[in-house]
């Protein structure tokens, strides 16, 4: 039987390590750039058509190396309409990786909220949020979403 070949990044790392947490922001980030290859986003903000949802992503902040992003589901309409995940995330374009940074406290996640300061808990609390960020891009991948080139439906409501 083949063995499976193991990421680099995975190799010796342990769940809630520092190398573990910097495996999954960098296995975020090749999923994110599955989802949008597009990195430095020409645009402000795209909605993508999936097969149960539409996802919608905002760019918040443009900087020389990094990206910071939201990206959500919106169900409801109206006063009831909720954003669920609503994840915002740093992308290190340079570093080739993908955090999640604060994940809406309002959302049923709300143990995943953000972190205030970096101290000695934040492997504890980084890797949940983080981790839900990598499983959630997994969805939206093969739910069909995308936000690249001339598959990326426009949003020309800005």
């Amino acid at each position: 039987m083949p063995r499976l070949k193991r990421n680099h990044w995975l190799a010796g790392a342990e769940p809630r390590s520092f190398t573990g947490l910097m495996g999954l922001y960098e296995s975020n980030f090749r999923r994110f750039e599955r989802l949008a290859p597009e990195l430095d986003l020409p645009f402000d903000t795209a909605r993508s058509l999936g097969e149960e949802a539409t996802l919608y992503l905002r760019v918040i902040e443009r900087c020389r190396y990094t990206t910071t992003l939201n990206l959500t589901y919106w169900f409801g309409e109206g006063e009831a309409a909720r954003a669920d995940p609503d994840i915002t995330l740093r992308v290190y374009r340079d570093a080739e990786l993908a955090e999640a940074i604060y994940c809406d406290a309002r959302s049923r996640y709300a143990a995943l909220a953000g972190v205030p300061n970096i101290d000695e808990d934040v492997l504890s609390e980084q890797w949940p949020r983080n981790l839900l960020l990598n499983k959630w891009l997994a969805y939206c991948l093969a739910q069909g979403h995308g936000f690249g080139g001339a598959n990326r439906p426009r949003d020309d409501t800005r």
